[in-house]
């Protein structure tokens, strides 16, 4: 008697987890479509004030190949983010092929970032992917959490090393002592060193204010930081090639000046950073013709990867529509 109650309670819980999938894909759909729109939406409104030839021109001031050394760096951070979500899918039980990951970071990321709050922004997408390959709500909050501490993990550790070895720009913009800049920068670095002993050490479930943590292995800790860390300094060489076609400046410098406009991007959800990014380097670079430089980099870093996020998110809800997108 006991296997047919197992089967049926089993057949009742899909059945009412078929019933939910279904009620949830209109709204799916709709977040599919505004993200295509606002996708659409934000490269107009980013190139709408340049003409073909003033945007031509000043690209063009930046030599070609500190240009393809930026894109280059950006698309290398795209490959690091693809390995958030590869690693974020096994620490939440539910690992998929890499093509499969790939495709929704690259996709929820590449629009997250230029939208804003990429948490959510993002996470939807993620979900409209996730969620066909048998992913539940809770296993893709999973994923969000664990990428969204990737995140933390590694902008904390660049900071640490920015801070360490270019402090001037905390200095100056944050108004920080040095004695603060060093302490800050020394909690910056040990805050991965920490994360992963206790990933190592821990084996119950890390409760913080009453929610229950599980860390993950210690092999998957170490990755973790290891793909955060390098998506930032990609991220950071990426904007660094594109100002060093117009002016020399170390990498230290303009990592430390990329940290502090992350992280005001991060507290302030502005989308894709605008006006941020530029009003730090304009700190760092004073005097100098940052224009070019910096479409440069939005170019390469935000809005390419906007367009082809949008055609692939827009070409997978067509491949889908279709009936073939569970295989």
């Amino acid at each position: 008697m006991s296997v047919p109650d197992r089967a049926g309670g089993k057949g009742r819980a899909a059945l009412r987890r078929g019933r939910a999938v279904a009620a949830s894909k209109p709204f799916q759909i709709a977040v599919a479509l505004a993200a295509i729109a606002l996708g659409a939406l934000l490269i107009y409104r980013a190139l709408k004030d340049y003409s073909f030839d003033e945007l031509v021109a000043a690209v063009g001031r930046v030599p070609t190949g500190r240009v393809a050394a930026s894109a280059g760096f950006a698309a290398a951070s795209y490959v690091c983010l693809t390995l958030f979500d590869y690693l974020a899918l096994r620490y939440a039980g539910k690992p998929l092929a890499y093509r499969r990951a790939a495709l929704a970071s690259f996709v929820g990321l590449s629009l997250g970032h230029t939208i804003g709050l990429a948490a959510l922004s993002s996470g939807a997408i993620r979900y409209r992917f996730y969620s066909r390959w048998g992913l539940d709500a809770g296993e893709v909050a999973k994923v969000i959490l664990f990428c969204g501490l990737t995140v933390g993990l590694g902008l904390s550790g660049l900071a640490g090393a920015a801070l360490l070895f270019e402090p001037g720009i905390a200095w100056d913009m944050a108004g920080l002592s040095p004695a603060a800049t060093y302490g800050l920068a020394i909690a910056c670095l040990a805050a991965p060193v920490l994360y992963v002993l206790l990933a190592a050490c821990l084996r119950a479930p890390l409760v913080v204010r009453g929610w229950s943590i599980a860390l993950p292995g210690p092999k998957l800790a170490v990755a973790q930081v290891a793909v955060g860390v390098a998506n930032f300094l990609c991220v950071a060489a990426c904007l660094h090639q594109a100002l060093a076609g117009v002016r020399e400046v170390g990498f230290a410098a303009v990592a430390s000046a990329y940290v502090v406009a992350n992280t005001a991007t991060i507290l302030s959800h502005v989308p894709g950073g605008l006006g941020v990014i530029e009003t730090v380097v304009q700190h760092l670079l004073p005097g100098v013709g940052l224009v070019g430089p910096l479409l440069v980099f939005r170019f390469t870093y935000f809005l390419v990867p906007l367009a082809l996020g949008t055609l692939g998110l827009a070409a997978s809800e067509a491949f889908y529509a279709r009936g073939k997108g569970s295989r």
